[in-house]
């Protein structure tokens, strides 16, 4: 009688998809405190490895290099999470979009813009320190704003399209306005150097944005 061959288990992938995510939040983990700490040239892929007890190889096969994993974090840290959903597709955006009343709207906005600031400008400004002596930084610290230029852009063509634009602001004008109040050099100033508390620059910003555009 032939002996009896047990079908192979289907492969569970589960479990390793699932170590992997701790894997890439313990990098993150570790490069932000590394940065934050350290700054971005005294950082090293090698620290972040021992830091977040993975191989030095994996931090590079997940992030490729340390602009790669600068980037992430700043991605990251933007949004909140490491869930890969388009911006324009993010909660928040669409309920700001969703929202007729352009005075809330721009309120609103301006105490989002102080809770990412929070989380997201003590890395930019790693980022923004080392641009000037590594190429690496640079062109993160370039993607950086060019991605904050094109966020700033459907807002302003949003708001012309609704019509809550004050006559002659124009769209472009919107947007390099938008651009500047959502800066990392702002909150530097008034965050960082002066001392305001997040709630007061968001509410300042968001009064200063109705007076400009609306």
């Amino acid at each position: 009688m032939a002996d009896t061959v047990k079908p192979r288990r289907p492969y569970d992938a589960s479990r390793r998809q699932e170590q992997a995510r701790r894997n890439r939040k313990a990098m993150l983990d570790a490069g932000r405190e590394l940065f934050l700490e350290r700054g971005y040239a005294h950082t090293t892929m090698k620290m972040v490895a021992t830091q977040a007890d993975v191989s030095i190889q994996s931090v590079y096969q997940v992030f490729t290099n340390k602009a790669g994993l600068v980037k992430a974090l700043a991605d990251v840290a933007i949004v909140g999470d490491d869930d890969a959903v388009p911006m324009m597709e993010r909660a928040f955006v669409r309920r700001n979009m969703a929202e007729t009343d352009p005075r809330k709207k721009l309120t609103t906005y301006g105490a989002h813009v102080a809770r990412v600031a929070a989380r997201a400008n003590p890395i930019h400004l790693v980022v923004r320190d080392a641009a000037s002596s590594d190429p690496g930084a640079a062109d993160v610290w370039n993607r950086l704003q060019d991605e904050r230029l094109t966020g700033m852009t459907y807002f302003a063509q949003h708001l012309g399209a609704e019509g809550h634009l004050r006559r002659g602001v124009t769209e472009t004008e919107a947007r390099d306005v938008l651009w500047t109040f959502n800066s990392v050099e702002l909150w530097d100033l008034l965050v960082h150097q002066r001392g305001w508390t997040g709630s007061r620059f968001g509410r300042w910003i968001g009064n200063q944005l109705v007076a400009a555009l609306l």
